[in-house]
């Protein structure tokens, strides 16, 4: 799937997403970065460059919520098979995948 959003102008949108819900529960930066072990300077870059770690983010998706959705979105979908020969067609063909060795 071709996105068509580039990723900084995601991760701002990210940010956007969450200084709304942190407004939306009434919480100040202070309140959030309080509540989520986030650095409040981290809180404060990320709401205005979008720019924050992976661990930080969820911290804060944990506090304002979006932690469950953003995991079920990410899980992998599973093919719908319409017969039996097409699972048996599709078990023939997994191959298993590894990274190169560097």
């Amino acid at each position: 799937m071709i996105s068509l959003i580039s990723p900084s102008k995601a991760q701002q949108r990210i940010a956007g997403n969450i200084r709304e819900r942190r407004l939306l529960m009434k919480l100040t930066q202070e309140g959030l970065a309080e509540r989520s072990g986030v650095p409040l300077a981290t809180l404060r870059k990320f709401e205005q460059k979008g720019a924050i770690s992976l661990e930080s983010l969820l911290k804060l998706l944990m506090v304002v919520g979006g932690l469950e959705e953003i995991i079920g979105v990410l899980k992998p979908s599973k093919p719908n098979f319409t017969s039996i020969d097409e699972v048996l067609r599709d078990t023939n063909s997994i191959t298993r995948k590894r990274g190169r060795k560097k």
